[in-house]
């Protein structure tokens, strides 16, 4: 099973998970690392994948990832 990291909505960059736990609203759990050029928007808050003008619109509370 691979580590889980935790990413920051509002700036992008990895968390610890003690951060993850104090602010659940705003960070996102990823069961491995994403690389590559392909763009995935998702929601901090539900764990799902969202349009990029919805990450526009919200970005305090979503993270945009590469697959």
């Amino acid at each position: 099973m691979a580590e889980k990291s935790y990413r920051s909505a509002e700036t992008g960059e990895y968390v610890s998970e003690e951060t993850a736990a104090d602010n659940p609203r705003t960070t996102l759990g990823e069961d491995e690392p994403h690389e590559g050029a392909d763009r995935r928007d998702r929601s901090a808050i539900t764990g799902h994948f969202v349009k990029p003008d919805t990450s526009r619109r919200h970005p305090d509370t979503t993270v945009t990832e590469n697959g």
